[in-house]
């Protein structure tokens, strides 16, 4: 994925939304649990991703990061699974040859606004998609 191609991908994906639906087959709303899950866990997953980046610490900043793309893509987030795959691509690569301790920090500087603020209207899609439902 090329930067700022995560841009051009929706807020979100309604059909993984409806399929998470269907297959825990709307059992007392347990998908909407899930989702409640991911909204209240999402403040938590990004600062860990910030305290990461900005410290230099590669395997907790690619832990987080895998963890914000996975949860993102299980509830249909598509734009911020996105830029945290394009983050993720970053990390790899450009920490290859560069010390991390300096990779790092400026990545959080790059894309960690972009990031929380996509979080952010994710969120506002979510409850409104949760309200709907």
């Amino acid at each position: 994925m090329a930067p700022d191609e995560g841009n051009a991908l929706p807020l979100l994906d309604p059909d993984v939304l409806d399929r998470l639906r269907t297959e825990l087959e709307d059992d007392d709303g347990v998908w909407k649990v899930f989702v409640q899950n991911f909204i209240e866990n999402l403040p938590h997953r990004t600062e860990k991703l910030r305290l990461t980046l900005t410290t230099g610490d590669l395997a907790g900043a690619m832990d987080a990061v895998l963890s914000l793309k996975t949860s993102s893509q299980m509830v249909g987030a598509e734009r911020l699974a996105g830029l945290a795959m394009e983050l993720e691509h970053a990390l790899r690569h450009e920490t290859l040859h560069s010390e991390p301790a300096r990779v790092l920090p400026r990545l959080a500087a790059d894309r960690l606004r972009q990031i929380i603020r996509c979080a952010r209207q994710t969120t506002n899609i979510l409850q409104k998609y949760l309200h709907a439902g």
